[in-house]
């Protein structure tokens, strides 16, 4: 922008603050604070006034404050936008749980607040309210393994919803061995820290926000959208039906290596939003072990991660017979009828990020799973592979742009396909018709690339291409092509 001949400065017509603005844009006479309390306005007309000013205020100050050394308070923001649409594509049969091979369109809202502070030292308290609305392909959440959109497990129809995202406590205690900086970031406020040190999170929060990290690979709101390029598609790691829940995570950070350990509430029924809070009998475990290393003078970390839930799990199994006895039901009845006992579901998952260069990096992760039981709290994979490669927008002259390129391969357990091939339909995929089509099990393979293009500071658009061969692990259907336009600003 400070390079842009038109650029120009006015008072915000909302709060007066002086910006700086295009003079191609000056029709709107709004800065990003003001316009997202705007949004806020919109989606929510019932929400008090009062509470919107106290907002107004707060994030006014934080962001037009400059960032300091150390921050003991933090407002940040985003919005994101995503819209997709998939075309016709062939299909033999569909089922209860296909997703429609007629040309289809969806599309996802959020907006975040992020507010943090720093309540004692080196103690960090986290608050994110957050609206979102949004609708997927065919009306419901279904037909696919790897799903197109990272935001649509949040999104719950057109009506713009307010809820309470995260809410939790940080806290280090630093070890030694010199000092490294931390940059200021969502849910991170800027400052020093020890480079040996052990940290705890607790309370609501993702157990994705502390494991399975991954440079290139990570955020659906600003690199690859697939579900199977945010962390593995296998990872049925314990959340409500929103990806989020209560717990409590350790990292002990010791020189190049990192140990962590987490306990995290389920739902109470698999796929379902109400939190079962029972620790004691009903959790997700997940260990994490990781390691910096530099390779041809260029960075890289590996991971390596184990998990196990503990809950009132249907095994495939018990299901299939079920299904043999009973006949083909619509929905998961089968699962539910056999849904009884506490059962363990346990993985193991590997995951590399590697520098090539300055301006390219490589990623991969995999991951397998038992597969006895039915899908607790993520998606319907037993095994997943995906790997690719992210250029930075240097190579053309363009820094903040990103071009990213992938490949993801999704399995199912042999008990799984089992139950599928009898007739079973599972809460996400089942393309039984009850007239003899079951599937044609094949393992779902998905090709995605991306451009990022940055529009301003702050704000991205990005295009983005999926290719979806055997949707929902079914030779009978598909190729699948899905085309996406996402918006994303941070302020």
């Amino acid at each position: 922008m400070a390079r842009c001949l038109y650029v120009v400065s006015q008072s915000c017509h909302a709060c007066g603050l002086q910006f700086m603005y295009c003079t191609y844009l000056q029709s709107l006479g709004w800065c990003f604070i003001c316009l997202w309390e705007l949004l806020l306005f919109m989606h929510l007309p019932l929400l008090n006034r009062w509470l919107l000013g106290v907002v107004c205020g707060v994030t006014a100050a934080s962001a037009w404050a400059q960032t300091p050394e150390t921050e003991d308070t933090t407002a940040r923001y985003q919005l994101t936008y995503n819209w997709q649409h998939h075309g016709a594509f062939n299909a033999a049969y569909s089922g209860t749980n296909s997703i429609a091979p007629t040309a289809e369109k969806m599309y996802t809202f959020s907006t975040t607040a992020h507010w943090g502070f720093r309540p004692w030292q080196d103690g960090e308290l986290y608050f994110n309210p957050e609206i979102t609305q949004g609708m997927p392909f065919s009306g419901n959440l279904v037909g696919l393994g790897g799903f197109t959109n990272g935001e649509i497990t949040r999104a719950g129809g057109n009506n713009p919803k307010l809820y309470r995202q995260r809410l939790f406590v940080r806290q280090t205690w630093n070890r030694g061995g010199g000092q490294e900086a931390v940059a200021s970031d969502f849910n991170q406020m800027a400052g020093w820290v020890d480079k040996n040190r052990f940290v705890l999170t607790a309370g609501n929060f993702s157990t994705l926000d502390v494991f399975d990290d991954n440079a290139y690979a990570k955020d659906p709101r600003t690199q690859f959208m697939n579900w199977g390029n945010w962390t593995y598609a296998a990872y049925d790691y314990a959340a409500d039906a929103r990806g989020f829940g209560w717990g409590v995570a350790g990292e002990w950070y010791q020189d190049e290596w990192v140990f962590r350990l987490g306990r995290m509430t389920g739902p109470t029924e698999p796929n379902a939003l109400p939190t079962d809070f029972a620790l004691g009998r009903h959790y997700g475990d997940q260990v994490e072990l990781e390691r910096s290393h530099v390779l041809a003078g260029q960075p890289g970390k590996l991971r390596v991660l184990a998990w196990r839930n503990r809950a009132v799990l249907a095994s495939f199994n018990d299901a299939t017979q079920w299904v043999q006895t009973n006949g083909y039901r619509a929905g998961p009845d089968a699962l539910i009828a056999v849904r009884q006992g506490e059962k363990i579901k346990y993985g193991l998952g590997f995951n590399v990020e590697q520098a090539v260069n300055s301006n390219v990096g490589f990623f991969l992760r995999t991951m397998k799973t038992d597969g006895r039981t039915e899908t607790y709290a993520f998606t319907e994979v037993d095994g997943s592979l995906s790997t690719g490669l992210v250029f930075k927008g240097g190579l053309w002259g363009r820094a903040d742009d990103a071009v990213g390129l992938a490949f993801m391969r999704n399995t199912l357990s042999t008990d799984r396909q089992r139950f599928l091939q009898a007739g079973g339909v599972s809460y996400f995929i089942g393309d039984s018709n009850g007239i003899g089509g079951t599937i044609h099990y094949r393992p779902e393979q998905i090709l995605e690339a991306f451009y990022s293009y940055q529009l301003t500071r702050g704000t991205w658009l990005t295009a983005d291409y999926q290719w979806i061969q055997n949707p929902a692990y079914n030779a009978d259907r598909g190729p699948m092509r899905v085309y996406a336009a996402r918006f994303h600003a941070e302020f």
